[in-house]
């Protein structure tokens, strides 16, 4: 069966000359909504637009001295295509293919805000994918959708939109920049409430030509933005910026997405010794908490020194803080007391003074964006370590997946299992283990049982470095940064004390040489660590799974985690004597193809299956085997389903056991597969009728297609079963 096609991607030279062959194309002569990319191969400069007068567009961008230089024009063209769609298709372009890295993009749309309308999700996400791979095939693009997630590049992307929390936080910032009265501004957020978005956006805002900017999206602030725009275009022609990130493994990840985004480039991200070459105009500093003062420093000692004394600052008494103030006009600071994690960072006094200066004024981010569980998710975790929790208060959330392990290798099993799904989930543990891999990496440094894990082997990036989701990471490679899915490991340095019920810490179990020397009062080593831990818990979009060390410390989170449940466990569950229709659904031997349609095959009973406790039966339910990946989104490759025999009404939706007989010898077997089924219909003369039916599957993979039944083929296509539940 041929997958139906919804859009068109036609290649043109981009010159006057070649205007009148556009011409006839039916889509750009006709007025259509459509949507444009312009591009050149050898600068790897592109421009993508959308527009219902191609032509006219066009003649304008021939004018322009940027896009005059492009050499190729792709039309993106559909039949399903409206203004709304192509917006969002441009939109999203501009979104994916700032972060696929095959061309810089001249577009000055910045703050992207993701448009709704009509069919936007049951038809059009799917036209954007075929477009995409179409821009693949065309050679235009490169990466595939799925990878792009995941990447740092489209995380950081200015492109994104901007809440309403941080476009007025952006604004807060371009008023302190135009104050003369204000020299630095300190922007308060916990962790994954955007600072680093916030910051590379102003980035690309201040280097952009106003002229080219589009901030349609802004709506009601556009006014103002544009107004405060024009007078900071003003004030700094030509701005000398610098974004400081104290932390080697962040720094480079962000110089990455630097390189990607016209306008900018990876030199203007620095480290705080760089300060000591240069003064600058603006200075920005992302997580600014991990600004180092003179303690701990190890071999990082000499060229504090070297700085101190190139800028003529006393050693002993400054901090890199003080660095980006005597190197600064403006300074703004993205700040979260709560990240501080060892001895070596600024002193929060000296923040709490900078605040209270004439000079300074503070906002604050409260939207959290990273974590999908939102802000209640990030007070339930300090509420947790600070044990201010209610008895037996849990967190449960449809949107996000939080539980507590019993076992570190069933844990490392789940991690594994969302990193093949998704991709960028890892294990992160305290730092309660030496790191003696890291001369010799024959040997293990984490040792739980039976379990032996290595730290990770490189500081730099971790995260997107291969092999990384086969290591355990610590909070020196993971703070800054995104996930989709954390296995938090509590190591030994962290345990609970029943008797006084109190979390407490072990310093001799604590590895961090540097995060523990010169602490005199262990409460203050306690809290470092608290920080850590609910720092690394604040870093999975969509999930974060926990195992403690300590058997009491473990007891204690349980009470307020929900306990991860085994699928050995609840195998080992199963009742012992199984009654048919009671307890039991008989099992077919239908391997039903979670792919294309399986082998021909005859049907016939092979043995009773339990169900879930509480199941109400009748003789329609039924238990078969379902192979192939197409639906792993839901159903494992060699699950064991439960059905339910059809019984009529609407399957739209749904998901369902379907035959296709041999058209030839029906004796011979039937064909199966299991599908979400679609169909949509047209009334006539006679009644309702299906127009179409599609059987559409449900994979993580892009490799599976759209299975769809035609009409003469109704005859031997029949429903037989809808899907119910999971086995095992």
């Amino acid at each position: 069966m041929t997958e139906q096609r919804h859009v068109e991607v036609r290649r043109y030279p981009f010159s006057r000359q070649s205007l009148d062959l556009i011409s006839d194309d039916h889509y750009a002569s006709n007025q259509w909504p459509l949507v444009y990319i312009l591009s050149d191969d050898a600068s790897k400069r592109a421009y993508i637009g959308e527009t219902t007068d191609t032509l006219t567009r066009l003649r304008t961008h021939l004018k322009n001295d940027k896009k005059q230089s492009l050499t190729v024009a792709h039309l993106i063209s559909s039949e399903r295509f409206n203004k709304s769609a192509t917006l969002d298709i441009e939109s999203t372009l501009i979104k994916y293919m700032g972060a696929d890295g095959n061309y810089q993009l001249l577009n000055g749309n910045l703050g992207l805000v993701d448009h709704n309308y009509y069919q936007k999700d049951e038809l059009y996400a799917d036209i954007f994918r075929e477009t995409w791979d179409k821009l693949r095939g065309a050679g235009v693009t490169i990466h595939s959708l799925d990878s792009i997630d995941n990447s740092d590049v489209f995380k950081y992307s200015p492109y994104k939109s901007l809440s309403f929390d941080q476009r007025q936080g952006l604004l807060g910032i371009m008023y302190t920049l135009l104050s003369d009265d204000c020299q630095n501004l300190i922007v308060e957020g916990g962790a994954g409430t955007g600072k680093s978005v916030l910051a590379i956006f102003l980035f690309k805002l201040l280097n952009s030509d106003t002229e080219e900017l589009d901030l349609r999206d802004f709506s009601d602030e556009e006014a103002e933005l544009r107004d405060l725009l024009k007078q900071l275009k003003e004030k700094y022609p030509k701005p000398d910026m610098a974004l400081v990130v104290p932390m080697s493994s962040f720094r480079q990840t962000l110089k990455k997405a630097f390189r990607n985004i016209a306008g900018l480039s990876a030199n203007m991200v620095i480290g705080p010794a760089e300060l000591a070459n240069k003064k600058y105009d603006i200075v920005l500093v992302d997580e600014s908490h991990r600004l180092r003062k003179r303690t701990n420093l190890g071999a990082y000692y000499g060229t504090f020194d070297k700085v101190c004394g190139k800028l003529q600052l006393d050693k002993h008494s400054c901090s890199e803080l003080d660095w980006v103030l005597f190197q600064s006009d403006k300074a703004v600071f993205f700040y979260d007391e709560n990240q501080s994690i060892k001895p070596s960072d600024a002193n929060p006094s000296d923040f709490s003074h900078l605040k209270a200066a004439e000079s300074t004024q503070v906002q604050t981010l409260l939207s959290q964006f990273r974590v999908r569980a939102g802000n209640a998710y990030t007070k339930f975790v300090d509420d947790l370590l600070h044990q201010q929790l209610e008895p037996g208060q849990q967190f449960r959330s449809k949107k996000y997946e939080f539980e507590i392990f019993d076992n570190i290798q069933d844990m490392a099993d789940h991690i594994n299992e969302r990193e093949r799904q998704h991709g960028l989930s890892r294990l992160i543990a305290g730092f309660a283990w030496p790191w003696i891999s890291k001369n010799d990496d024959t040997l293990f440094d984490i040792e739980i049982g039976d379990k032996k894990l290595r730290w990770n082997r490189t500081t730099a990036d971790w995260i997107n470095t291969t092999g990384a989701e086969n290591e355990v990471g610590c909070i020196h490679t993971t703070q800054g940064y995104d996930l989709n899915y954390a296995g938090i490991i509590f190591g030994e340095e962290i345990r609970y004390d029943r008797e006084h019920d109190e979390i407490i810490i072990d310093q001799d179990k604590y590895f961090d040489r540097n995060g523990k020397q010169s602490i005199r009062a262990p409460a203050e080593l306690k809290q470092y660590i608290l920080n850590i831990y609910k720092t690394i818990m604040l870093r999975g979009i969509h999930g974060t799974f926990v195992y403690a060390c300590d058997s009491n410390l473990r007891d204690y989170l349980k009470r307020h985690i929900p306990t991860h449940i085994n699928d050995a466990d609840t195998k080992s569950s199963k009742v012992e004597k199984l009654e048919p229709y009671v307890n039991a659904v008989p099992v077919y031997n239908i391997q039903a193809a979670a792919g294309s349609f399986g082998e021909l095959q005859q049907v016939n009973q092979e043995d009773w299956a339990a169900v879930p406790p509480g199941t109400r039966l009748t003789e329609d339910y039924f238990a078969c085997r379902v192979v192939g990946e197409s639906m792993n989104r839901i159903i494992p490759n060699g699950a064991l389903c439960l059905f339910r025999k059809e019984r009529g009404g609407s399957r739209n939706g749904k998901i369902v056991l379907v035959e296709f007989s041999d058209t030839i010898d029906a004796d011979s077997g039937s064909r199966y597969t299991v599908k979400e089924y679609v169909s949509t219909k047209i009334e006539d003369e006679t009644g309702w009728q299906h127009q179409r039916i599609l059987l559409k599957p449900r994979s993580f993979s892009a490799e599976f297609n759209t299975i769809e039944v035609s009409d003469d083929a109704d005859v031997h296509f029949r429903v037989v079963g809808e899907f119910l539940s999971l086995l095992e």
